[in-house]
C-alpha cells in the first residue's frame, strides 16, 4: 500500500532560491549566537533558537543540528520545526543520509533536488514521501575532526545560492564551535564537581567527611526548629582499634574501617547521615526524631551491628564500638558544640569499657546557660527601667464594685521581650535578688497607690512576698521606711503570703508577721488551699483575709466537689472572721456561683485584665 502523503504542521511557505534577506540579518544571528558563547545558557535551548533564526535568513523551511558519535551514530540535538524534526530522526533511524555524509567527508552535501538524487537509495524515497524536496549539510569542523552536521531542509526544489551556501557553513562553523566551547565548559563543570565531591567526603569510605556534616549539622538544626523535632549526633569510635592496625597492618586497618562503614549504613534509617570525622571515628547525624527514645534504639542496632565479627580476606576480626549521643539546641546552630558534646559523652562510655552508648543532653547544660544569662540580665533590669507592675482588680462580690488591686511584677527584657512572670520570681530568688526586687515593687507600688488615688479613698493595694523576703533579716524595717517615705497609710496595704513563706521557720514567721501586724498592714494568705497545714495556719497566724486558689474556684460552677471545697471554705473562713477572695474567675458562671457561696472580694479576667499604672487612676474613678 503506498504511504499517504501527510501536511506537515507548522511549516513555512516554499521559499524560492534568493539569497538571504540581508547581510545585515546574518550578522544579527551571528551576532546572537556569539554573545551565548561564554554564558551558562542551557545547550539545547541555545541550539532550538539557532536553528529557527536559520529559517529566518536563508531560504529553507526548515533546520537541524545532529550530534554524530566516532562510530557514526546520528544523535538528535534540535530541530527548527515539525519537518525537520521528522528528517532528522529518519537519518537516525536509517543511519543513512546527508549528515552522515558530511560528517565523514568533512565537506557539505548539497540535494537540490530529491526525486533526482541517488546518494541516499534509502533515506532518499522515505524523506521524499514526508515531504522533503531538497536538503543541504554542513559539516560541524572543528578543526580536523567533525562533530556532527547543520541540515537545511526544503519543501521545494532548488539550489543555494553560492552566498547562501557560505553563510550556511559559517552558521555551521559557529555552531561546532559553540558546541565545543559548551563541551569544555561540561568537561570543566563536571571536573570542579568531582573536585567538589572529593573535598567533602572522604577518600578512603566515600562518606560525607567534616566539612560536609558541619553543614548538614547546621541545616537539620535550623530544620527542627521548623518542625519542632529533635536532631541527635551520635559519635561513634572504635574500641581498640590500633591494636587492629597492629596485629593485622594498616591494610587490613583500611578494610576494616569501609566494612564498619557499610554496615552501619545499613542499620540507619532513611535520611540519617553517616561521616568520617578522622581515623576511627565516625559520626551520625539523626534528624526528624519524634521522641528522644528513638536515638537510642539507632544507637544499639550500630553498637550491635559493629560488635558481630567481620570477615576480611578470611580474616576473622573482631571489634567493637563505643557511641556518645548528644541532642541540639534549636537556639543554638553551632555544630562543632553538638560534636564536643558527643564526644564527651563517648569518651564516658570508653571510661565504662565500651562497646555501649551513652547520652548527653546538650540542651539541658543550654538551659541552665540561658538561665544563668536571664540571672545576670535581671540584676540590672531595675537599673534599666525593665521592671514595671501591672495592677489587677480587686472585687467585691456582690456589687462588682472596687475594692483594691494586686500589684504584679512584669520583666520587658529589651530582646526576649516579655519574660513569664512564673519565671521572673523563680530567678530572682535563686539569684538573690528577689529582696531587692521586692523592695522596688512594694515601693513603686505606694507611688502608683498615691498618683492613682483620690483623696479620701480607700483602695486596698495587695503585694506578693516571697518567703526569701519575709524571712530577710530587715523585712519590716524596710516596709517601714517605704510606707513613711511615700506617705502611705498601711491600713490599706495587704501583703499575700503563700503557705511556703510559713513552713520555712515557723517561729521566724510568727515574730515577722506580728512585727508586720503592728505596723498596721494587712495579711493574706494566698493560694490557700494548695498546701498540706493550710487550715492550721489560719488559727496559728494573725491572717487578715483568705485568698482561695484559682484551681478550686474554676470548676466551682459545674463541679460539685470544688462547689462543696470553695463552700465549706468560705463558711470556715466567715466563721474565723475572715474575708475571702476568691482567685481565676473568668466567667459569668464562676462569679454567679460565688455570690450564693457568699465570697466577699473575687479576682480575675472577667472583671479586668492586669493593667499598666498610668490606667489606675481610671480605674479608681470609674466601676469596674
Amino acid at each position: 500500500m503506498p504511504v499517504v502523503s501527510r501536511p506537515l504542521p507548522r511549516d513555512p511557505p516554499v521559499v524560492g532560491p534568493e539569497a538571504p534577506e540581508s547581510d545585515c540579518e546574518l550578522s544579527s544571528v551571528l551576532s546572537e549566537f556569539a554573545r551565548t558563547m561564554l554564558t551558562d545558557f542551557q545547550i539545547q535551548s541555545i541550539l532550538d533558537h539557532l536553528v529557527r533564526r536559520i529559517v529566518q535568513v536563508l531560504p529553507i523551511s526548515g533546520a537541524g543540528v545532529t550530534l554524530i558519535t566516532p562510530s557514526l551514530r546520528p544523535e538528535y540535538v534540535a530541530a527548527s520545526n515539525t519537518s525537520a524534526l521528522h528528517f532528522e530522526e529518519l537519518q537516525s533511524e536509517l543511519r543513512e543520509g546527508p549528515c552522515l555524509a558530511a560528517y565523514s567527508t568533512l565537506s557539505p552535501v548539497l540535494v537540490p533536488d530529491l526525486r533526482h538524487d541517488s546518494q541516499f537509495p534509502v533515506f532518499g524515497p522515505k524523506a521524499l514521501h514526508i515531504g522533503l524536496a531538497a536538503v543541504f549539510t554542513f559539516p560541524l569542523r572543528q578543526g580536523s575532526q567533525c562533530l556532527g552536521a547543520l541540515d537545511l531542509y526544503r519543501n521545494a526544489p532548488g539550489g543555494l545560492t553560492a552566498p547562501d551556501i557560505c553563510s550556511a557553513q559559517t552558521l555551521a562553523d559557529v555552531t561546532a564551535a559553540y558546541l565545543a566551547n559548551a563541551q569544555a565548559r561540561a568537561d570543566l563543570q563536571e571536573s570542579a564537581d568531582r573536585s567538589h565531591q572529593r573535598s567533602v567526603h572522604d577518600a578512603l569510605t566515600g562518606l560525607p567527611n567534616r566539612i560536609l556534616l558541619l553543614e548538614r549539622i547546621e541545616h537539620a538544626i535550623v530544620r527542627s526548629g521548623r518542625s519542632r523535632k529533635f536532631v541527635a549526633a551520635l559519635l561513634m569510635n572504635l574500641d581498640h582499634f590500633n591494636e587492629i592496625n597492629e596485629e593485622h597492618g594498616h591494610q587490613v586497618g583500611d578494610e576494616l574501617l569501609n566494612a564498619v562503614a557499610q554496615r552501619v549504613v545499613s542499620v540507619l534509617r532513611p535520611g540519617d547521615t553517616m561521616a568520617r570525622l578522622s581515623g576511627d571515628e565516625f559520626v551520625i547525624l539523626c534528624e526528624e526524631l519524634d521522641w528522644e527514645k528513638q536515638v537510642v534504639v539507632v544507637a544499639s542496632r550500630i553498637v550491635d551491628a559493629v560488635g558481630e565479627p567481620f570477615l576480611l580476606n578470611e580474616r576473622r576480626v573482631a571489634i567493637s564500638a563505643s557511641v556518645g549521643i548528644a541532642f541540639a539546641c534549636q537556639t543554638n546552630h553551632d555544630p562543632e558544640r553538638l560534636l564536643h558534646a558527643a564526644n564527651i559523652a563517648m569518651q564516658q562510655v570508653k571510661r565504662r569499657g565500651g562497646a555501649n552508648h551513652q547520652i548527653v543532653d546538650l540542651r539541658a547544660q543550654h538551659r541552665a546557660e540561658d538561665q544563668m544569662d536571664l540571672r545576670i540580665a535581671l540584676s540590672k533590669a531595675e537599673e534599666r527601667g525593665e521592671l514595671r507592675l501591672a495592677y489587677q482588680p480587686i472585687v467585691r462580690t456582690d456589687s462588682q464594685t472596687l475594692r483594691g488591686v494586686e500589684a504584679l511584677l512584669r520583666w520587658d527584657h529589651p530582646v526576649r521581650g516579655a519574660i513569664p512572670p512564673n519565671s521572673v520570681i523563680p530567678l530572682a530568688e535563686q539569684s538573690g535578688l528577689i529582696v531587692e526586687i521586692g523592695r522596688w515593687v512594694l515601693e513603686q507600688a505606694c507611688i502608683d497607690r498615691k498618683l492613682g488615688s483620690h483623696s479620701g479613698d480607700t483602695l486596698m493595694m495587695s503585694v506578693n512576698v516571697s518567703a526569701h523576703q519575709l524571712m530577710s533579716a530587715d523585712f519590716v524595717a524596710m516596709v517601714t521606711t517605704i510606707l513613711t517615705d511615700t506617705d502611705t497609710d498601711p491600713h490599706f496595704v495587704a501583703f499575700e503570703i503563700t503557705e511556703g513563706a510559713l513552713v520555712r521557720d515557723t517561729q521566724r514567721a510568727h515574730i515577722v508577721l506580728d512585727e508586720l501586724k503592728a505596723l498596721g498592714v494587712l495579711l493574706a494568705l494566698d493560694d490557700f488551699g494548695t498546701g498540706y497545714s493550710s487550715l492550721s495556719y489560719l488559727k496559728q497566724f494573725p491572717v487578715d483575709m483568705v485568698k482561695i486558689d484559682q484551681t478550686f474556684v474554676k470548676d466551682v460552677a459545674r463541679d460539685r466537689s470544688s462547689h462543696a471545697i470553695v463552700s465549706k471554705t468560705i463558711e470556715l473562713a466567715h466563721l474565723l472572721d475572715l474575708p475571702v477572695v476568691c482567685e481565676g474567675i473568668e466567667t459569668k458562671e464562676q462569679h454567679q456561683a460565688l455570690v450564693g457561696l457568699d465570697s466577699d472580694l473575687c479576682q480575675g479576667f472577667y472583671f479586668g485584665r492586669p493593667m499598666n499604672s498610668n490606667l489606675l487612676g481610671n480605674l479608681v474613678s470609674q466601676p469596674v
